[in-house]
């Protein structure tokens, strides 16, 4: 499946692209309702977009009812009943939280005009009551990938993909180039698991993985499974946490995190509602925008590892450095990226190829 978007010039606050018209007037009291694709304990992505929500009650109290959720929710027929369920039960609005609820979110938005909906990691805004929010998450794959690249013993470093989408994709490339800068030797293993959460198949992918000489995992998957098959190695295999902090496998196996921070964001629409303000608006924020942070980097990693891994960290939230930087080609040679380009976000969010270096297909 192919993301296609062209994200608008960047504006205020996290990086909002406007557009529509604001409403004409704030709101006493604001419904707001999230749609997950896991349970909430999950330890990784579902776990972060609930503390997110927790977030909007702290930060707003009674002007605030937040307490509508739903766990576990296929991407299919079932998110749009899910969707018109929460419409018809009063939701101002209404957070879908994964990729596969994009066209749920638009058939039903289209239904209930008088409702806002915001679609996690989407491009389609068919009605003007949708609006699309995302992260860089490839920015914190770089910082993974230099450590993958000066910690691994064996040269061999995996992937677990979850589905083969331009934002996993884009992980995977970001990863591997910024692993291979710092160690040429390195050598790239990707296994999909094909679901966002089943522990079973993440453990397997690991397991497969870890057989095969791998000694480095990262994953795009929401469980702690691949953190757990690491531990059984007795420190012969490190990862990282994946949309949360997955703090308990701390110092090793999990080495630092991606955590993605959506607090911020949540908080910021759900005010928009109450004050007046709020627009249509497509996000893409990351490091700099503080949605996507670099969890501790524990003792596990050298000291000058942990330095590197922190100024890379640095240099990519202040913008001067960008995890796809040329010289880079595409996986069957031929050219992508000159020496010092970079590619637009349009060229980012249609990711559907591995450069240079990885082997295997992207399935299709």
């Amino acid at each position: 499946m192919k993301r296609r978007t062209l994200l608008a010039t960047a504006a205020v606050g996290l990086g909002l692209s406007l557009g529509g018209g604001a409403l004409a007037a704030g709101m006493d009291h604001v419904k707001a309702c999230w749609v997950y694709v896991g349970p909430i304990g999950d330890g990784g992505w579902t776990y972060q977009h609930d503390q997110g929500r927790l977030a909007v009650i702290e930060k707003f109290g009674d002007k605030v009812d937040a307490t509508t959720y739903q766990e576990s929710v296929p991407e299919g027929a079932d998110a749009e009943r899910v969707l018109t369920q929460m419409a018809l039960s009063g939701c101002n609005i209404i957070f879908t939280t994964s990729f596969g609820y994009m066209d749920a979110t638009n058939a039903v938005a289209a239904k209930f005009p008088d409702v806002k909906f915001e679609h996690a990691t989407g491009f389609k805004r068919d009605s003007a009551n949708v609006s699309t929010y995302n992260a860089r998450f490839y920015e914190g794959r770089a910082v993974e990938g230099l450590i993958a690249g000066r910690m691994t013993k064996s040269n061999k470093i995996g992937y677990i993909g979850s589905f083969p989408i331009p934002e996993v994709i884009m992980g995977i490339n970001s990863y591997y180039v910024n692993a291979k800068k710092v160690n040429p030797n390195v050598e790239l293993t990707v296994v999909w698991a094909y679901t966002w959460f089943d522990p079973a198949k993440e453990a397997d992918a690991a397991k497969a993985m870890i057989e095969q000489g791998v000694d480095v995992i990262a994953s795009h998957t929401d469980s702690t499974a691949p953190l757990a098959e690491a531990a059984k190695t007795n420190g012969a295999v490190i990862g990282f946490g994946q949309a949360s902090d997955m703090a308990e496998y701390k110092p090793s196996p999990r080495v630092t995190s991606i955590i993605d921070n959506w607090g911020p964001y949540y908080i910021e629409r759900v005010g928009a509602l109450l004050d007046g303000s709020y627009q249509q608006a497509d996000v893409w924020a990351g490091i700099k925008g503080g949605e996507v942070l670099v969890g501790e980097i524990t003792e596990a990693v050298p000291a000058e590892v942990k330095a590197e891994a922190e100024a890379l960290r640095d240099t990519i939230g202040a913008g001067s450095y960008h995890p796809f930087t040329g010289p880079l080609n595409k996986q069957d040679g031929s050219a992508w990226l000159a020496e010092g380009e970079t590619p637009d976000d349009g060229t980012l969010l249609g990711m559907d190829f591995f450069v240079e270096g990885i082997k295997g297909d992207i399935p299709k």
